[in-house]
């Protein structure tokens, strides 16, 4: 060896005892080129291909099988108000103050909670929320009314024909328990004038009386006679229907015997043979709200005979039903005296069948002067279909149709009457 060798700088990379030899053309041309570069280009390569791959198969997790659960947290409803009670524009003895009016109610509780309670989502355009009240406006059409279930057992006594009313030990009153409630449209204001209009003849005939449900306003009170077929069904019908019923007691007339019906009252008999009578017709079916008489016209005329039913009438929690069609009846005098609450029609409708749509119109006039008015009818087809079609248009010019038992009262004495 060499001593200059020692000046030359080591060659590490070579093993010991063998020379440096000349790299080959190829190995030059290796290690010329930029492999940094080449590198990052690789990588940038795969991540392309990468998102080439999620975009085309829409499938983030490379082909693996996977679930989607949204997570949503929701704050606990709060506990909803009760709704408002909406006021009637006016008040009787069997109306309670949870009485539906027809008018606009407003819910405070918020639509969305009602929207999660139903189980139904509503996307709202433009991504709006659902709002923190809601009104809902009841059409009267659409409300139902519900009457108490008849018999109600603590206005029922047993009675030699069969059960009889009777005022309950509480003080409940047929009159007040069995009444429809009064109710008025959203239109109608507080203190508007009153129409009660009453139909009788119900029951006797069961298509007639089907028919006259089907197209008459629940508001108007049904009188049924004694007579009918399974009256208790039909009663129960009206009744479900939303019609208050009067139970039509046949009252002696001057036609003599050749019209009376079976267990007439007439004036002649004696006061035990008159309720007798009496009884046997309010064992016919429950539910009614008072007792009208038909025909009538010497009964009704009549003192002696007429007082004590007006008395048994009153003591039974029911009021009486005058029809109009006698001008000498003394239900309004007797009724003063035995302290019998008494609705009397102030118009005969079907008095003339060929002016039904003017005594409608009077009758309407009348409520607008006095405040209230009162008609009768009989229920003849034509007679509902008039009364059917006026009824259901009158409110829309500001009159309320009321039940007759609205307007039952104890009339004023005659003296009390003639000083004002």
């Amino acid at each position: 060896m060499d001593l200059k060798d020692l000046d030359k700088p080591l060659d590490l990379n070579r093993p010991l005892g063998f020379e440096r030899t000349a790299p080959s053309a190829a190995a030059r041309a290796l290690q010329g080129l930029p492999w940094g570069r080449i590198g990052f280009g690789g990588l940038g390569l795969l991540f392309a291909s990468l998102i080439a791959f999620v975009i085309i198969t829409d499938d983030g997790m490379g082909g693996e099988p996977y679930a989607i659960a949204q997570i949503e947290v929701r704050k606990p409803a709060p506990a909803a108000p009760a709704v408002a009670s909406a006021a009637t524009s006016g008040t009787t003895s069997g109306t309670s103050a949870d009485d539906v009016t027809g008018s606009t109610l407003r819910m405070r509780r918020g639509a969305e909670i009602v929207e999660e309670a139903s189980g139904v989502k509503v996307v709202r355009q433009g991504g709006g929320s659902a709002p923190d009240a809601l009104i809902i406006a009841i059409p009267q059409a659409s409300v139902e009314v519900g009457l108490a279930p008849a018999p109600d057992r603590r206005l029922i006594e047993k009675g030699r024909h069969g059960p009889l009313p009777r005022i309950g030990q509480d003080g409940a009153k047929a009159m007040d328990v069995y009444a429809r409630p009064f109710i008025t449209g959203a239109n109608i204001r507080p203190g508007a004038p009153k129409v009660a209009i009453v139909i009788g003849g119900m029951g006797l005939n069961a298509d007639a009386t089907q028919a006259a449900l089907g197209l008459l306003p629940r508001a108007i009170t049904l009188g049924f006679a004694p007579y009918g077929a399974d009256l208790a069904r039909q009663t129960a019908r009206a009744r479900t229907e939303g019609h208050e019923v009067l139970l039509q007691a046949p009252l002696e007339g001057f036609g003599g015997e050749a019209e009376a019906p079976a267990h007439l009252l007439r004036a002649s008999d004696t006061s035990s043979e008159t309720l007798s009578r009496l009884h046997w017709h309010m064992s016919r079916f429950p539910g009614y709200v008072g007792v009208g008489g038909y025909l009538g016209a010497k009964f009704t005329a009549d003192a002696r005979a007429f007082t004590p039913v007006l008395s048994e009438i009153a003591d039974r929690g029911l009021f009486y039903f005058d029809d109009g069609t006698s001008t000498r009846s003394l239900a309004m005098s007797i009724g003063a005296e035995s302290a019998t609450p008494i609705v009397r029609a102030d118009i005969v409708i079907d008095a003339r069948l060929d002016a039904i749509d003017e005594a409608l119109m009077r009758l309407e006039r009348l409520a607008r002067e006095k405040g209230s008015a009162v008609g009768s009818a009989n229920g003849l087809p034509i007679v509902i279909e008039k009364i059917a079609r006026y009824a259901k248009a009158m409110e829309g010019r500001g009159i309320a149709l009321a039940p007759a038992s609205v307007l039952a009262a104890i009339p004023r004495p005659a003296s009390a009457r003639s000083n004002q």
